[in-house]
Parts: structure tokens; C-alpha cells; sequence
């Protein structure tokens, strides 16, 4: 069962850190490789299995890349919806916009969904600096301009 970093729901794929052939430190190289420190064995993520699956058999299904691979699917439809996979446009199956249900080829939500809660985040943020804002202490229009302080 794969480990869920806490309060986002993403699954923590799993990561060599240690290598099988010496013990040695895997230091990531991108795109899911490891490499030992000492022997120079090199490994690959759950992100990296599927990445080298899907590079040698395109438009293969989420099925099929979990049985050549030994990944969970729940990790592989994750890492659509996190953006680091794609749907091919010429496949019969989408994921669904958590919003409002249209179809999409990765991600959690669509375009519209995407923009219209982005312009609904930055409304907010806008209307809270302009109503409190930081340092803007209500004042009287009486002491506008005096001292703030006086000497005892």
C-alpha cells in the first residue's frame, strides 16, 4: 500500500536509497534515475519504471504498464493526475474533472475549473489586503497626520 504524504493525497512512490549491490548512496540524477555514489549502479523510481515503459511501448494502458512494471495502478493514475503523465489524445479512456465532470487527459481539473478558481483566489487575496491589509491600523481622520506617540 503506498505511503500518503499528509494532507494532499499524493502517494509517495517508491525511491531506492540504498544500493543492492554495495549499500552505497543512491543520489538522484532526474527523471526517476539513481545512481549509487560508489559503484555507480544506476536505478529507477516508480516515476522512472513507467517513464522507460511508456518511452518503449507508446499508448499502452495504465493496466499494462502496472503488469510490466510491478507498480501499483493507484501510483501510476496518481502521477496522471499529479501532471507528470498524459492520456493520449487517441485513447477511449479519460479522467474526469473534479469540478464539473468534463474530460480530461490529465490533471485534476480542467481549464475552466482551472482559471475560474485561480480568478477566485486572487479575488479573495485582493479584497483581504484591501480591507485589513498588514500595517494599516484604523485611525481617526481627527489624529490623521499627528504624533502617534506622546512623551510622558
Amino acid at each position: 500500500m503506498a505511503n500518503m504524504i499528509k494532507g494532499f493525497g499524493i502517494a509517495n512512490v517508491s525511491r531506492p536509497t540504498v544500493c543492492k549491490d554495495c549499500e552505497g548512496l543512491m543520489v538522484f540524477e532526474g527523471l526517476g534515475r539513481y545512481k549509487c555514489e560508489n559503484c555507480g549502479a544506476t536505478e529507477h523510481d516508480d516515476y522512472g519504471k513507467a517513464r522507460n515503459y511508456i518511452e518503449g511501448h507508446p499508448g499502452a494502458t495504465v493496466s499494462q504498464i502496472a503488469q510490466a512494471t510491478g507498480i501499483t495502478t493507484k501510483s501510476i493514475n496518481n502521477m496522471v493526475k499529479e501532471q507528470r503523465f498524459e492520456i493520449s489524445s487517441d485513447s477511449r479512456t479519460f479522467l474526469r474533472c473534479e469540478i464539473c465532470g468534463v474530460d480530461i487527459r490529465f490533471g485534476r481539473s480542467c481549464a475552466n475549473c482551472e482559471s475560474a478558481f485561480h480568478k477566485q483566489y486572487e479575488e479573495k487575496i485582493r479584497k483581504t489586503n484591501i480591507e485589513g491589509g498588514f500595517g494599516k491600523a484604523e485611525r481617526d481622520e481627527s489624529t490623521d497626520g499627528a504624533k502617534r506617540f506622546k512623551r510622558r
